[in-house]
């Protein structure tokens, strides 16, 4: 996949530092420069008409009042039909809308009177578009870290930057960009912890004077790798993240196991005797620290404006200090539990997991339908003016195909990037088929996107071939990556209207509604 290809002779043994590290790409300021171009491109559209349309819509009606009630009091009021006159329950953690109240104080809000200040809806979108586009950003550069190509790196950030999904989702006022965007940043710390942890093992081998033998046993547990930042800095985004949604806490879990596996894998090529039994014990105690204490404190801590003040929902349920504080947070935290395991009211637009990788029921946030005269439509038939949420199918579609060939890559070659891929759909995908009656939509797939686009570059990188392929492989291989990368941006293209509210020609809009569930 791309990776640099070492020849291996008698004399000409790759190091066990290129063993455990393969070098980077050495277009270093040029993979800056294309990851950034891509990301300027992102956020260009994301931002583009960002207000429109004006007003609340979907469930920004939620949001919204929540937080602006988080920046006025801390903690969330009840809805304006209430009167904001008391604490609200609401059912998902505060940091999400903690990151919008901070856009609404920069740019606008609507309080409780119904009455708006500055640029409202650029107060409550700007969050979000700076969101989707740091994800895109970020994606890019993980993917030229774990693939060893720029190329590669810059097709996963194109695909994530002309997904649908990723870019309605990137201009609303609702909170599963944050979650998404947030795995991804703890996805970077963890492929960056990998890197820096082997580097780290590679360098105290060798600076102990001895020849290191990659086909021998060595003696004892290897040495220890010391603090690791990256993985720490995981830690804290997956807290932050479950700070967001709680379904983060599968990916937690995901990731914790792929850190000490790697671990194990690394003890394993420096020719440790037990690798795993090293690994628990040198990788062991921080390992722990940053994937179960850790998290936690994030989470707790996204709490902070319902513990310093007085007026949150089961604030004061049980009366005393600290530990009565705790108790009826923990209360609360129940009855949010309860809450979603109960969920199970109809929705028009409500889909199984299932359906989701086939974009089988997108959702319809906002629909008009001006006539001739209105909002500029001059068709006689009629105009439409929609925002659905749907993925973009040359990327859902083929990349559910495409985690076959990370099954088959890792059962064949123990690739540890398809191994990623795997563990990483699997964590934000398989937990929700364990509630059959809740209540779900396709935007809840979204955190699945980035690791649907992986295994797409994998894929890609499979197509290329190495360094050391024929001129005919490669070429056929970037036809077939390039021709792929273009149907991805004119599928984009050609559903972009129905994405950003463009007023169309009902007979345009009926075109692109492919299926009858798609209305």
């Amino acid at each position: 996949m791309q990776a640099p290809v070492v020849a291996v002779g008698d004399d000409d043994r790759p190091t066990l530092r290129e063993r455990l590290v393969p070098p980077m790409p050495t277009d270093r300021v040029t993979g800056w420069l294309a990851s950034l171009a891509i990301a300027t491109v992102a956020g260009i559209m994301r931002f583009w008409h960002l207000t429109e349309p004006r007003g609340i819509y979907f469930d920004e009606v939620y949001y919204t009042h929540d937080a602006y009630s988080l920046l006025t009091h801390s903690y969330e009021l009840t809805d304006i039909k209430s009167g904001c006159n008391g604490p609200g329950f609401v059912v998902h953690p505060p940091l999400g809308k903690w990151l919008m109240a901070a856009s609404e104080w920069l740019f606008g809000y609507t309080d409780c009177a119904d009455v708006p200040h500055g640029n409202p809806e650029l107060g409550w979108r700007f969050a979000s578009a700076v969101a989707g586009t740091l994800a895109v950003l970020v994606l890019a550069r993980t993917a030229r870290r774990m693939f060893r190509s720029t190329l590669l790196g810059c097709f996963a950030g194109l695909l994530l930057a002309f997904d649908g999904l990723e870019f309605v989702q990137s201009r609303i006022g609702i909170l599963d960009i944050f979650l998404m965007t947030g795995l991804v940043l703890a996805l970077a710390c963890l492929v960056l912890d990998r890197d820096h942890g082997r580097a780290r093992l590679a360098s105290r081998l060798e600076n102990t004077g001895k020849d290191i033998d990659p086909r021998g046993l060595q003696p004892g547990n290897g040495p220890r790798t010391g603090v690791r930042p990256w993985r720490l800095a995981c830690g804290l985004f997956l807290g932050a993240s479950m700070g967001v949604k709680w379904s983060a806490l599968y990916t937690i879990v995901g990731f914790a196991a792929l850190a000490i596996a790697w671990d194990v894998g690394a003890r394993r090529t420096a020719g440790v005797r037990r690798p795993t039994l090293a690994a628990l014990r040198r990788d062991g105690p921080q390992w722990f620290a940053s994937f179960v204490p850790l998290p936690i404190i994030v989470f707790f801590a996204t709490w902070t404006g319902w513990f310093i003040t007085d007026g949150g929902y089961n604030r004061h349920r049980y009366r005393g200090g600290t530990w009565a504080a705790l108790h009826s947070w923990w209360d609360y935290q129940m009855q949010i539990y309860q809450f979603h395991k109960h969920l199970s009211a109809s929705h028009p637009y409500a889909s199984k997991p299932l359906s989701w990788l086939l974009l089988g029921r997108p959702v319809a946030y906002f629909y008009s339908s001006p006539k001739v005269g209105e909002s500029g439509c001059t068709a006689q038939g009629g105009c439409s003016r929609e925002i659905l949420a749907i993925g973009n199918p040359a990327i859902w579609w083929v990349g559910t195909l495409a985690l076959v060939g990370m099954l088959a890559l890792w059962v064949s070659r123990r690739d540890w990037r398809a191994a990623l891929v795997l563990v990483g759909f699997g964590t934000s995908f398989l937990p929700w088929l364990a509630f059959p009656s809740r209540t779900m939509f396709l935007f809840y797939a979204l955190p699945l996107l980035p690791f649907l686009v992986l295994g797409l570059t994998a894929l890609a990188g499979v197509a290329l071939g190495s360094r050391t392929a024929s001129d005919t492989r490669r070429l056929v291989g970037s036809l077939a990556a390039g021709v792929y990368a273009i149907v991805v941006v004119l599928l984009f293209v050609y559903f972009y209207p129905i994405m950003a509210a463009q007023v169309i020609p009902t007979s345009a809009w009926r075109v692109r509604m492919w299926f009858p569930s798609w209305i």
